[in-house]
C-alpha cells in the first residue's frame, strides 16, 4: 500500500510549495531535510536561484528519502535539480525548526563537475565568494559563516 501511495504522489507531481503544505498537514512527524554548503576549487560557495523560495538565491538542499543517507540525498537532489555533481564530505550541523516540523542536516562538500541544466526548481546557479554573496536568508548566511569557521582543516 505504501509503495502505491508513493507512486501516486510522484505521478501527481505537485509544485514544491503544495507538496510541503500537504506533507505538513498529513505528516505528524518531523520532515528531515539536508542543506549543502558546497565549495568549488576557488573556495566559492554554490548557490541556486530557486523558483519556489522567498529569497531568490539559496543553498542547495532537499528532503531525504526513506533509507537514504543524508550525503546521498544532497548529492541526488543537486544532480536532479541542476545536473551538477558534488561530493559531500562532512556533516556540519543539525538544526530544528519547530514551526515547520523540520529537522535539517547541514553538510559540507565539493563541486566535482557536471553541466548545469535548468529544472522546474532551479533556474540558475552561481559560485560566490563569501564577501560577494547575493542576498540570502539570514539563517543560511549564518550557516555559511559557521562552515567557513568550523569545517575540518582538510576541507577547501
Amino acid at each position: 500500500m505504501k509503495t502505491l501511495l508513493a507512486k501516486a504522489w510522484r505521478a501527481l507531481s505537485f509544485p514544491k510549495g503544495i507538496q510541503l503544505t500537504l506533507m505538513r498537514i498529513f505528516q505528524d512527524q518531523f520532515l528531515i531535510g539536508v542543506t549543502g554548503i558546497i565549495f568549488n576549487e576557488n573556495k566559492e560557495i554554490l548557490l541556486f536561484k530557486h523558483t519556489y523560495r522567498q529569497t531568490v538565491w539559496s543553498l542547495p538542499g532537499g528532503y531525504i528519502k526513506s533509507k537514504e543517507h543524508p550525503f546521498e540525498a544532497l548529492e541526488r537532489e543537486i544532480m536532479e535539480e541542476s545536473g551538477l555533481v558534488v561530493s559531500t564530505e562532512e556533516q556540519l550541523k543539525i538544526r530544528t525548526d519547530r514551526e515547520a516540523s523540520r529537522l535539517e542536516i547541514a553538510v559540507v562538500g565539493q563541486h566535482i563537475g557536471g553541466e548545469f541544466k535548468k529544472s522546474a526548481e532551479v533556474i540558475e546557479f552561481g559560485f560566490f565568494a563569501f564577501e560577494n554573496l547575493p542576498s540570502i536568508s539570514k539563517s543560511q548566511l549564518l550557516l555559511i559563516e559557521y562552515a567557513l569557521h568550523n569545517r575540518t582543516p582538510h576541507m577547501v
